[in-house]
């Protein structure tokens, strides 16, 4: 199937990336590490309409929403977008309201920032609101775009809850239906700073046919055709394929036991890094065997 939208997911920002201080300008070489460094200009420059496109933020999954949503707006707005608002959908019944599915229509960007990931499935999951951004993702020159919370839902399979310090004991780590724009893969963010590795792992040998995306802070991944994904940011994806394990003890052992994991694959991706899920083959843009390749290429 050919998917006309993209999807941007992002691991979370650290506190330097935000715009809450009131003397923005004096601090924005400190405060646009996070947007400058690619996410959110990356974004602005796959939109449609590019700075003129028009760009909603969604702030279902924060329990701050009112504090978020303009953070966000001021960032885009620095870098010269023309178009962005704020769309709070905090209960289910509005999320069939006619002026949000008219606002979403609308939408050539669907930005939904950090928080709770149970909140967007169990407030978002199954409404016209849900339908019409697959539907736009499918059939559309549309975006996607999560971060935190908002990338861990993207999936159609989803990580809401698990201890970073015990996610490789048997059942720590709780898993339920994402809102379904890709499948095949499970999300995890804030990776590097919270330590959470074990998590994916243990999402990964319960399924291993699911690729599991671990994404650090300040950094991201651009999926098109749900199939090319290409690492945006400053930091980290770490990708956990769990095709080739041997064994485990996983179906042996008792809940809250330690699991056991044979030959378990992993990839690190940096900025400009592609995977291609397909085929699972990584290209390292700046390898070390760049010129034995390009001979080989050209041979």
């Amino acid at each position: 199937m050919n998917i006309r939208g993209k999807l941007i997911i992002i691991g979370g920002a650290v506190d330097k990336g935000s715009f809450t201080e009131t003397n923005l300008d004096a601090n924005v070489a400190n405060n646009l590490n996070f947007f400058e460094t690619g996410i959110l200009k990356r974004i602005l420059n796959e939109s449609k309409n590019k700075i003129d496109s028009r760009i909603e933020v969604i702030t279902t999954a924060s329990k701050i929403p009112r504090e978020i949503g303009p953070e966000y707006v001021k960032a885009f707005n620095y870098l010269g977008a023309k178009n962005v608002d704020v769309l709070h959908i905090e209960k289910r019944e509005q999320a069939t309201s006619q002026e949000v599915l008219d606002r979403v229509k609308a939408a050539d960007v669907l930005i939904f920032t950090g928080g709770d990931q149970l909140r967007l499935t169990s407030i978002l999951g199954g409404t016209e609101f849900h339908d019409l951004i697959l539907d736009k993702y499918h059939n559309e020159d549309f975006i996607y775009a999560g971060t935190s919370a908002g990338a861990a839902a993207a999936s159609n399979t989803m990580i809401y809850q698990g201890s970073s310090s015990e996610a490789l004991l048997k059942g720590e780590v709780k898993i339920t239906s994402g809102l379904g724009l890709i499948d095949g893969v499970i999300i995890d963010t804030h990776f590097v700073q919270r330590g959470r590795i074990g998590r994916l792992f243990q999402a990964v040998v319960g399924n291993p046919k699911v690729l599991g995306i671990g994404l650090g802070e300040d950094t991201g991944l651009l999926i098109t055709n749900n199939e090319k994904m290409e690492a945006i940011g400053s930091g980290l994806v770490i990708l956990v394929d769990g095709r080739e394990i041997k064994d485990t003890n996983l179906t042996q052992v008792e809940m809250g036991q330690p699991i056991s994991i044979n030959h378990l694959v992993t990839h690190v991706m940096s900025k400009y890094d592609t995977f291609d899920l397909k085929t699972h083959k990584m290209n390292i843009q700046s390898s070390q065997y760049a010129d034995e390749l390009k001979m080989l290429s050209d041979d």
